[in-house]
């Protein structure tokens, strides 16, 4: 379809441009978004874009690139102010901010979600060790419970639903969101904290997650993922599915995880192989996960 107007063109080309992101930097995400309608995959796409673009600021290509912290720093106010005018005018010329400025003034998403993403991702501009319960919390909150919040107001848009269900809804959102910073917390045990310097897991130290350490950690993802469950019949069907899909493949990853002894996650990462991808795709689609009911 032509867009209508000069502005829907460019729209149209933020978001084409946004889309790529999630291709390029997670296979998992990227099965999951294609269960979803096209419209509401633009928009999980879009959210996408402008979160993958932070963490890069933060996590290496900037620093790559040759920038100091300083100046990573300022990159990272600066995408920051941008989100938030965007938010308000409705154009920028940084198509990645553009695009999500455009799902976000659609489906609701505001500076009240935006502001502790970035706070999470300008936690890690600064050593990130020895990290209280209460910081710990506030990390994965900002830095994944909100994304999770965002990606629900996009499967919602068009939805109604009853304020009791919402609430509902939005506690299996965070939850979720939680599980997957959790896992990949764990899956990127070693690069974290070798090329990173960080330790997100309280009481963990600079050192190997011991045992019983990472059994704790494998429980608590168990736990918010059950909770995410408990959810998805609640959720329409289109995003059910991809919901359901996400949550398989990273149920998956904390199997994995939960077989690999504790010392073998400072030099290996876990992943998911292309055929048992296959397969949960498959039994996501049935209607079931190894035994457990994923979606209807």
């Amino acid at each position: 379809m032509i867009p209508s107007s000069s502005l829907a063109l460019y729209s149209h080309t933020a978001h084409a441009a946004a889309a790529q992101v999630i291709g390029a930097y997670s296979t998992s995400f990227s099965l999951a978004t294609r269960l979803l309608p096209p419209a509401t995959r633009g928009m999980i796409e879009d959210i996408y874009a402008l979160v993958r673009v932070a963490d890069e600021i933060v996590d290496g290509p900037a620093q790559e690139a040759g920038l100091a912290h300083a100046e990573r720093r300022a990159a990272l106010d600066a995408l920051e102010e941008e989100t938030y005018l965007t938010l308000r005018r409705g154009f920028s010329t940084n198509m990645v901010v553009h695009a999500f400025g455009t799902t976000a003034r659609a489906v609701g998403i505001d500076e009240t979600l935006v502001r502790p993403f970035f706070a999470s991702m300008r936690r890690d501009l600064d050593p990130v060790v020895a990290l209280g319960d209460d910081e710990y919390r506030s990390y994965v909150h900002g830095s994944a419970e909100v994304v999770g919040l965002m990606c629900l107001r996009a499967f919602l848009d068009g939805h109604p639903v009853p304020p009791g269900v919402r609430g509902r809804l939005e506690e299996g959102a965070r939850r979720l969101g939680a599980a997957f910073q959790k896992i990949n917390f764990l899956r990127d045990l070693g690069d974290d904290q070798e090329r990173l310097g960080r330790t997100y897991f309280p009481g963990a130290g600079p050192e190997l997650l011991d045992e019983d350490r990472k059994a704790a950690v494998v429980a608590d993802i168990d736990a918010d993922l059950a909770a995410a469950r408990a959810v998805l019949p609640l959720l329409p069907v289109g995003p059910r599915r991809a919901t359901a899909l996400a949550a398989g493949l990273f149920s998956e990853l904390n199997d994995r995880l939960r077989t690999m002894p504790a010392a073998q996650m400072h030099v290996r990462r876990v992943s998911v192989p292309t055929g048992v991808k296959m397969r949960i795709v498959v039994a996501t689609l049935a209607g079931t996960r190894t035994g457990r009911r994923w979606a209807a």
